[in-house]
């Protein structure tokens, strides 16, 4: 997730997730379409008729498609965000919180669940109505690990904007290589990044010392 500005659009009133008992099998059903065909490809007609009900219908709940793809994104989200959050609760110091943030992301990422898809193939691009929203979604997300990384024990010049990017950078493409079983776990590739990472600085920090 490449961190981007946010915009006054992400206080946009959400959708009342349980005002209907169909609305949360109208979700499950919208990532599942999403994240196996894009945004684009996935139908209307395709995602209601998968729970039984008629294409009208998803308007009783959603304006717009591209609506129904804003909350099955923030969903998806919210549910990565707060693996995140627990995660690092109780831990204290700076470099293991961030460590254990980023596998708590990296694994939740990988999970395959359909949110999770959605959340990674799904560009804002791919809905331009929807952009802005998608866009704040994230960055609110990604605040997470500006104050991960502004809370690390770094020399005065180093550069945090450039280090968390490089970091949720590597992070976000182990998903086009990852295969499951073939090696290293979630777990164990974020400790390494981290590792690499912190080991780096460290050797930096010296020489210019």
């Amino acid at each position: 997730m490449v961190v981007a500005a946010s915009s006054p659009s992400a206080t946009a009133p959400r959708p009342a997730r349980r005002a209907s008992s169909r609305l949360p099998h109208l979700l499950d059903a919208a990532a599942h379409a999403f994240a196996e065909r894009g945004f684009a490809a996935a139908s209307v007609r395709e995602i209601v008729g998968a729970i039984g009900m008629l294409p009208g219908s998803l308007y009783c709940h959603f304006e717009t498609k591209e609506a129904l793809l804003t909350a099955v994104y923030r969903e998806g989200v919210e549910r990565i965000g707060a693996a995140v959050d627990a995660a690092v609760a109780p831990v204290a110091d700076p470099w293991r919180r961030l460590e254990a943030a980023c596998v708590a992301h990296l694994t939740s990422l990988l999970d395959q669940t359909d949110y999770s898809q959605v959340v990674i193939r799904v560009h804002p691009n791919d809905a331009p109505a929807a952009a802005a929203e998608l866009i704040a979604l994230r960055d609110a997300y990604e605040k997470r690990f500006v104050r991960l990384v502004a809370a690390l024990p770094l020399a005065r010049r180093s550069d945090r904007t450039m280090l968390r990017l490089l970091l949720v950078g590597a992070l976000n493409w182990s998903q086009t290589w990852y295969r499951d079983g073939g090696g290293a776990t979630p777990e164990q590739i974020a400790r390494r990044f981290v590792g690499v990472l912190r080991s780096g600085l460290a050797a930096t920090t010296k020489e210019l010392a």
